[in-house]
């Protein structure tokens, strides 16, 4: 029996990576909490699981069906928009002088919370398994704080530094925890409204993120990857 693969937010990037892991002879399982979604994860030949990723317990019991149903989980994605943005308020949080403690817990406390509850209900289960792989998905505001964003930057580095934490502690369980950065606006149906006049050269494609993810799980033992930066060669670099 092959390996299988869970990927927690399974309707733009998550598909696309369902869609990688389903082509390379994997097994693959969705967590979804819209009937939408979780009926594109099962078009596309994935076991849908209905889970809020947030929620410990909502993921602790997705991940449990998973293994009894697909009979193991060797690798765990993490594709969730996690910021709870209040309506109407600037994308980012705004600038720290005007925002508010509601936007704090939006687009700080939510992102690192969720990360959080990835990382530790996702590496109970692999250590059922005897190890595997952890992959957190982030964009470039884990590396840098940009005027207008700071709180949506504080969830990142708080991401970042939650992997890095979780790479240490358990690499000697035989997990491979690692933080895949995307430095870009990501080409997808969510973005299509405001990305339109934009080269596509600039935007990251969702395939090769995919393609991303699976070199970080498929690394052997000898030479891993704990934190991978992806920047389209039209967007701006920054070292």
């Amino acid at each position: 029996m092959g390996k299988a693969v869970v990927v927690l937010g399974a309707r733009n990037l998550g598909g696309a990576i369902i869609d990688h892991f389903v082509s390379q002879g994997w097994r693959a399982a969705g967590v979804a909490r819209s009937h939408d979604t979780l009926e594109r994860v099962r078009d596309r030949g994935a076991l849908p699981l209905s889970a809020d990723a947030s929620d410990p317990e909502s993921l602790s019991d997705a991940l449990i069906s998973a293994r009894e149903q697909l009979g193991s989980v060797d690798a765990v994605i993490n594709a969730v928009t996690a910021s709870r943005a209040p309506s109407g308020g600037p994308f980012g949080g705004g600038e720290l002088a005007d925002a508010d403690l509601e936007a704090f817990h939006g687009w700080t406390v939510a992102v690192a919370q969720q990360a959080f509850v990835f990382l530790s209900i996702g590496s109970a289960a692999l250590r059922q398994g005897g190890g595997g792989a952890l992959v957190q998905i982030t964009g470039g505001s884990s590396r840098r704080a940009m005027p207008g964003r700071g709180l949506w930057a504080a969830g990142a580095f708080a991401t970042r530094a939650l992997v890095q934490a979780a790479a240490q502690e358990l690499r000697g369980e035989g997990i491979h925890a690692a933080l895949l950065a995307v430095d870009a606006t990501i080409e997808s149906p969510k973005t299509a409204a405001y990305t339109r006049q934009q080269p596509r050269e600039a935007l990251a494609d969702m395939a090769e993120i995919a393609q991303a993810v699976g070199f970080l799980v498929g690394q052997g033992s000898r030479a891993l990857t704990h934190e991978l930066v992806v920047t389209p060669a039209g967007e701006r670099w920054v070292p």
